[in-house]
């Protein structure tokens, strides 16, 4: 079927997509706009994790202040000074101070995590876990199943990319940046942040 110039721009501006790949999504979706749209997410988001090993040395450090009394910085990369400078990058990096702000994360992701706090916590679980009732005489691998699911609850907790996004709480701020780089076409790294809040402690 025909495909409009005029679609497939209003498919490029919704989406961020290739000429090319925006004409392809719709020809694949009968001409049907938000089968397209879905498409080229789906698209996107598959080629997320390939773009995930690619440097990125751009960026911009956002900052955020809340009442006077809560400020944040944060450091957010991608691969290109073009990227950097787009609405969708920096209303990205301004998301992600206001998410520091309002939930105080202590890492960045799991990884930044010390072994031996990781193992602290399991410690502390498998302690309760023995101490109760209700688990009792559970298989080691029922055992190791709960701690698992109390540890991932901690990791949402402490961790920026594993919390709930404050503005859509089903999604997390992990999947908001993999949102992020399929639509931009470019890896995006949440490199640190730091938190200052009045009469406290910077995090």
């Amino acid at each position: 079927m025909a495909i409009s110039l005029e679609d497939i721009k209003k498919l490029r501006a919704a989406t961020g997509a290739g000429m090319m790949n925006a004409k392809n999504a719709l020809v694949e979706a009968g001409g049907d706009f938000d089968k397209a749209v879905e498409i080229l997410r789906l698209a996107g988001q598959a080629s997320a994790a390939k773009k995930a090993d690619r440097e990125a040395r751009n960026g911009l450090v956002e900052g955020y202040v809340h009442g006077g009394k809560i400020g944040v910085l944060v450091e957010i990369t991608c691969e290109t000074d073009f990227v950097a400078r787009t609405d969708d990058f920096k209303r990205f990096a301004h998301d992600i101070a206001m998410q520091v702000a309002a939930t105080a994360p202590v890492y960045v992701s799991p990884a930044d995590i010390p072994e031996a706090a990781i193992e602290k916590e399991k410690e502390i679980y498998r302690g309760e876990l023995e101490a109760s009732q209700a688990t009792a005489g559970k298989p080691t691998e029922i055992i190791d199943k709960i701690v698992a699911g109390k540890l991932d609850k901690y990791y949402q907790s402490v961790c920026l990319t594993r919390q709930p996004f404050v503005k859509d709480p089903d999604r997390s701020v992990d999947d908001l940046t993999k949102a992020l780089v399929a639509k931009l076409g470019e890896n995006v790294v949440v490199r640190r942040f730091s938190r200052l809040e009045l009469g406290g402690s910077s995090g």
